[in-house]
């Protein structure tokens, strides 16, 4: 079973004109394996990420990891997901502005503790 299999994934962005910013991707990733995502600036690369991530609803297609499909997670359950399973190196900062750097750091390891 792969680690991460997404099928046919279609994002589109509705407005006065919907543009459509995935088409169809697929891909399957194998435990252990060290996958680069690349291309121009707006082909689509944060979008994909944001939706394997669930930070963003795919239009259509599916996006299994470790064999489930974290879009059908109820918000306690996807928050879990994001804190437990997830890695994510942000282009620019997002950092939570009331707290210091190093509360930042912390504050994922505080919530990990309370479980």
């Amino acid at each position: 079973m792969a680690l991460l299999e997404i099928k046919q994934l279609v994002k589109n962005y509705d407005g006065e004109v919907t543009v459509e910013v995935l088409r169809g991707i697929d891909l399957k990733i194998q435990k252990g394996e060290f996958v680069a995502i690349m291309g121009p600036s707006g082909s689509g690369k944060t979008t994909l990420l944001n939706c394997v991530a669930t930070l963003d609803q795919p239009t259509s297609g599916s996006i299994v990891l470790e064999g489930e499909n974290p879009h059908q997670y109820n918000k306690n359950r996807l928050a879990d997901f994001r804190r437990t399973k997830l890695g994510f190196v942000f282009q620019n900062y997002n950092l939570l502005a009331p707290l210091t750097v190093i509360e930042n750091i912390v504050l994922p390891l505080t919530l990990d503790r309370e479980k």
